[in-house]
């Protein structure tokens, strides 16, 4: 950069000895925007929001582009509040998370997201489902599942082996499966609605008999109406975590009497996604040990 400017300098200090004819004025102009180019760096690219990195898909994602981001927080809402555990939820793009804060604030459980599909793993996973754990919270592990690149099965083969599992420690949740709008492309992922159902059964399915825990389902109503056709066949056995960012969960998929968990937010302090276990501390504890 040093010789680029004595250059110009020079090249200016040519012209002007040699007279006052010739196209000083453009030669002097076009050299200074040279300079002034070479001097400021190039800004940084903005990523694209409309098609975003594979991997870079969190829970909630999909609500806030479809549902829309209408917000709570606990002074709006405090009656929800007192009866009903916090927690959150994590993901990469949130980093190194700061559990001691969250943990005074009154959260206690959180779930942070481990894979994608097959061809991701969150970098930040150790530090947010081990710092949980460690400050006291209860915590589990998600997988964002993309139903258009691998089987159900194999997604949670991939999941398993790369932290999703589950262990009777008392404090790890089983995992949870996070299936809402498809941030690359097609809502539904290019499936049926029969398709859907079948992709889904095959991961729970999978999951179960790597575990022996049923998994948590993560989704709202209405992607899992447009994509599953409001199937029914799984309120049985898996809990149903509810996304809404509302004042209450609304209605809730076919098959599911009540919820286990509600995202209510996604704009809390510290971390953004928050939850409420729908429960005592104690019938918490109860579903992280089966």
């Amino acid at each position: 950069m040093d010789s680029v400017r004595s250059s110009i300098r020079f090249g200016l200090r040519g012209r002007r000895a040699s007279g006052p004819r010739g196209p000083r004025p453009a030669v002097t102009t076009a050299l200074t925007a040279l300079l002034l180019t070479l001097a400021v760096p190039a800004a940084h690219p903005v990523p694209d929001p409309v098609t975003p990195e594979r991997g870079s898909a969190f829970m909630g994602m999909g609500v806030r582009a479809h549902d829309g981001v209408s917000g709570t927080d606990d002074d709006r809402f405090p009656s929800a509040r007192a009866t009903q555990i916090e927690g959150v939820d994590v993901a990469s793009y949130q980093r190194d998370v700061d559990w001691a804060t969250l943990w005074n604030s009154g959260t206690r459980w959180a779930y942070a997201k481990a894979t994608e599909g097959t061809y991701y793993t969150n970098p930040y996973f150790a530090q947010q489902y081990n710092g949980s754990y460690t400050t006291g919270m209860i915590r589990g592990a998600y997988h964002f599942a993309t139903p258009d690149t691998t089987s159900g099965a194999t997604q949670a083969d991939y999941f398993v082996d790369r932290g999703g599992g589950w262990s009777g420690d008392g404090r790890t949740l089983p995992g949870a499966l996070d299936i809402e709008w498809n941030p690359y492309g097609d809502a539904c992922y290019g499936k049926s609605q029969s398709g859907m159902v079948s992709w889904i059964r095959d991961f729970l399915d999978r999951y179960k008999a790597r575990t022996g825990r049923a998994a948590v389902i993560y989704t709202a109503t209405s992607w899992w109406t447009q994509c599953t056709g409001n199937y029914s066949g799984f309120g049985a056995s898996n809990p149903l975590w509810i996304a809404r960012y509302a004042s209450t969960p609304g209605t809730l998929p076919a098959g599911w009497a009540t919820h286990t968990m509600w995202q209510y937010t996604s704009t809390g302090a510290t971390v953004g996604d928050h939850d409420r276990f729908n429960g005592t501390q104690a019938q918490l504890s109860k579903l992280a040990t089966g």
